[in-house]
């Protein structure tokens, strides 16, 4: 039979119940018996929804109570030495991810570096791997939940992270270093645990290898036949399914349908690799799997085609070997549309989220297992929802697509260059060197989320909330000018999200209630869905933000999401290029910015996390995405006078191999993510003589930690080794809306305290030596 499988669920639970259990569990209101007494009822609830669904593959260790890599790399005991006083459980693990705080005489630890997953906006924590890492099997994870599925009469594959993609995501600790190459010394730890899931009795383990799709596969493929040589051996009677999803193989494929593996998972929705290259390299003994359903968007499928696809590939290999499955995990999607009641009818019909692309990938199973008679009435169903898309006036605009078309080169550039700009702005708002300030939002407090419900329900009458909103700004202010930070802001307690926020006042945006997915660790977000042309309806922003500058005489930021990562962290419509939607977003930040300046405000910023996130996972295809997103920032920010100064954020990415398209951006003061990697990314833009000016991130949000004014004294001293006092500014890593006051507060005076002393080094030294500019 054509076999319906999936490679991963989403793991938080359709009410967030995960995340709920474990911010109780961080705050010690709860212990870890509790934790993992909710995550065995989630773990319990998905495989048995799967196989209602009609998963006959249903996967386990998918599952985690943070991250899967971080997971792997305690399975294979790659524990830094800083953790390794630490017992081994939740506890240490936990550690590794958030950081261990300094108290007392206890020593604080750095939390691991965090970055994107691919080209997602998820999360992954970057194991650490020295020349001289040694492995040891430190957990049996794979086996445990594999077991209690089977205990509650569930057999499921379960899943692995592969060694050559675990090794390739990790950061070498070494010069001149490649962490494949310790592939000799990993591979024992993975043949045990191979050994002791066959030995429980799973008849198939997933071993995934994303990183085959990516450039990074060069270093891997002369290792890959080796290995898989190995775990082969090493899985006896058990059978292996190498996954790769996110793209297209490429120059691997033949090597990959070489290995000695039962089945091979390819992305056919990413991926660029032709079928019929493909089929013939299917090897006699090997299945097929199919990702022919999205597993990164909540558009439905087009049954019809993706039926097709399915037959040719049945009418070479035989229905027998073949399966149909998402793309991808289902991890970056959420749980159920069924709870979305308050989606409009229409569009909700349009819509599928994890539990209907369950559906949708059972029903291309029976397709072609039972021939299209025996889902003729679901195609039906389906071409309908595709055609009421397809037809429906409500995603055209006629005055956006008119406007996009007239954009010209000249409004993509500021009026004069960066030297004559920053002359008058720094006229215009004259600062100290190393000025402060924060990346733009304060913590979202239970009182503000309460404020907010109580106001979204109707509880609370609109000026009753504004009020209360106004009441914190002011309190904001003043604890800012307080503590003495140069650059202030107002705290965006008026904001559920930093994309959310403003697709509520952008045309061609829709809302989910329950539509949330993880981001990292408990943090979850709940992406627009843009379905139709963009448009700004008014102001989004300026209220608040002349309110605000109303309150001081120090310059208050507006504080403004970019088109690029409004773009990349919302459910994007798939029926036009991303570049076109890109640019209508550009847009309506454009209108927002001129209205911002003409209200008195000097400083702007324009945060563009996900600029990274967005390349193609192929070098090949960076410079026409690189091109395209540029230039939507530049279309957004380049309407200003020379005096209105123009920032940006950026976090958790490399940036040396794309310092050109940052620089290009042409943003007065970029601020960026460095505490983690303890300012090593200031490399790129030492070596490139990046012209204007830097805020790399003193300290790190995401970890409970509050640093002391003397680590953060040493993080500019690193910073100034590769950038002059007039570039430097002195900033936390990110926003603090996810952090607790009692962590911001102190944190932020030491911000301050550390700028003061080494601003009074400067000035002496500069006293000192007066022939020194």
């Amino acid at each position: 039979m054509t076999a319906a499988m999936n490679l991963g669920f989403p793991r938080m639970g359709g009410q967030r119940e995960l995340k709920k259990a474990l911010e109780r569990f961080w705050s010690n209101r709860s212990d870890a018996d509790n934790l993992e007494a909710v995550a065995r009822q989630l773990r319990a609830a998905h495989w048995r929804l799967q196989q209602a669904a009609g998963i006959a593959h249903i996967p386990s260790n998918d599952f985690s109570l943070y991250d899967h890599v971080l997971d792997t790399a305690v399975m294979v005991g790659m524990i830094p030495e800083r953790f390794k006083h630490l017992p081994a459980g939740v506890e240490r693990d936990f550690a590794m991810a958030r950081g261990v705080a300094h108290e007392g005489e206890r020593i604080g630890a750095a939390a691991l570096e965090m970055t994107k997953w691919f080209d997602t906006n998820y999360h992954y924590l970057v194991p650490e791997i020295g020349p001289g890492q040694g492995f040891t099997l430190g957990s049996t994870k794979p086996v445990d939940e594999f077991l209690e599925a089977k205990g509650l009469g569930i057999t499921t594959r379960p899943v692995l992270l592969g060694p050559a993609s675990l090794l390739l995501l990790g950061k070498a600790k070494g010069e001149n270093f490649d962490p494949i190459a310790l592939w000799p010394r990993l591979l024992p730890v993975y043949e045990e645990i191979l050994r002791r899931l066959s030995a429980a009795g799973a008849p198939w383990v997933q071993i995934d290898e994303p990183c085959l799709v990516t450039d990074a596969s060069v270093r891997a493929l002369p290792a890959l036949e080796p290995i898989f040589e190995r775990l082969a051996g090493a899985a006896g009677s058990m059978n292996i399914l190498l996954a790769t999803y996110f793209g297209g193989l490429a120059d691997a494929l033949p090597t990959v349908f070489r290995l000695p593996v039962k089945a091979v998972h390819l992305d056919l929705v990413r991926g660029s690799d032709p079928l019929h290259e493909v089929l013939p390299l299917v090897q006699p003994d090997q299945v097929l799997s199919l990702g022919l359903v999205d597993g990164r968007n909540i558009w439905k499928a087009d049954l019809t085609q993706a039926l097709g696809r399915a037959e040719k590939a049945a009418d070479l290999l035989g229905a027998d070997r073949l399966w149909i499955a998402p793309s991808c995990s289902l991890l970056h999607v959420p749980v159920d549309l069924e709870g979305e009641t308050g989606l409009d009818p229409e569009l909700k019909n349009w819509l599928a989220f994890a539990r209907q692309k369950l559906d949708e990938v059972s029903l291309i199973a029976r397709g072609v297992e039972g021939g299209r008679s025996a889902i003729e009435e679901a195609l039906a169903e389906n071409e309908a929802a595709l055609r009421s898309r397809r037809d429906s006036p409500r995603t055209r605009s006629l005055e956006v697509r008119r406007r996009l078309a007239a954009v010209t080169p000249e409004a993509l550039a500021r009026a004069h260059p960066y030297p004559a700009r920053k002359a008058a702005q720094r006229h215009r708002t004259p600062l100290p060197i190393l000025p402060t300030t924060t990346i733009g939002s304060f913590p979202q407090t239970d009182e503000v989320r309460k404020a907010r419900a109580s106001f979204r329900s109707g509880k609370w009458r609109a000026d009753e909330y504004d009020a209360f909103l106004k009441a914190r700004v002011v309190e904001a202010i003043r604890w800012q000018e307080e503590v003495g930070i140069d650059v202030l802001v107002h705290g965006e307690f008026e904001r559920n999200d930093m994309v959310e926020y403003f697709g509520e006042n952008l045309e061609g945006f829709a809302f989910t209630a329950n539509g949330w997915v993880q981001s990292y660790g408990s943090r979850c977000v709940k992406p627009p869905v843009i379905f139709g042309d963009v448009t700004r309806r008014g102001p989004m922003t300026v209220a608040w933000a002349e309110y605000a500058q109303s309150l001081t005489a120090r310059p208050v930021k507006g504080m403004l999401t970019g088109p690029v990562t409004i773009l990349q962290w919302s459910f994007v419509r798939d029926d036009q290029p991303r570049r076109e939607t890109c640019w209508q977003i550009a847009l309506a930040i454009r209108d927002e910015v001129v209205d911002l300046e003409q209200a008195g405000i000097g400083v702007i910023q324009i945060d563009e996390p996900a600029l990274r996130e967005g390349l193609p996972l192929r070098h090949k295809d960076w410079a026409d995405y690189l091109q395209w997103a540029v230039d939507a920032f530049r279309l957004a920010s380049a309407a200003v006078r020379d005096e209105t100064q123009i920032h940006t954020h950026m976090c958790y990415c490399e940036f040396n191999d794309i310092i050109a398209s940052i620089a290009a951006l042409d943003a007065d003061v970029i601020s960026i993510e460095t505490s983690r990697s303890q300012m090593e990314l200031l490399g790129a833009f030492a070596e490139f003589r990046y012209p204007n000016e830097v805020g790399p991130g003193v300290y790190d949000i995401h970890s409970p930690r509050v640093p002391s004014p003397q680590q953060i004294e040493q993080l500019l001293d690193r910073a100034l080794a590769v950038l002059s006092p007039e570039q430097l500014w002195v900033n936390p890593d990110c926003g603090l809306k996810t952090r607790r006051w009692e962590e911001v507060k102190p944190a932020l005076v030491a911000l301050v305290a550390a700028a003061r002393s080494v601003r009074q080094r400067l000035e002496g030294a500069s006293v000192s030596a007066p022939g020194i500019p």
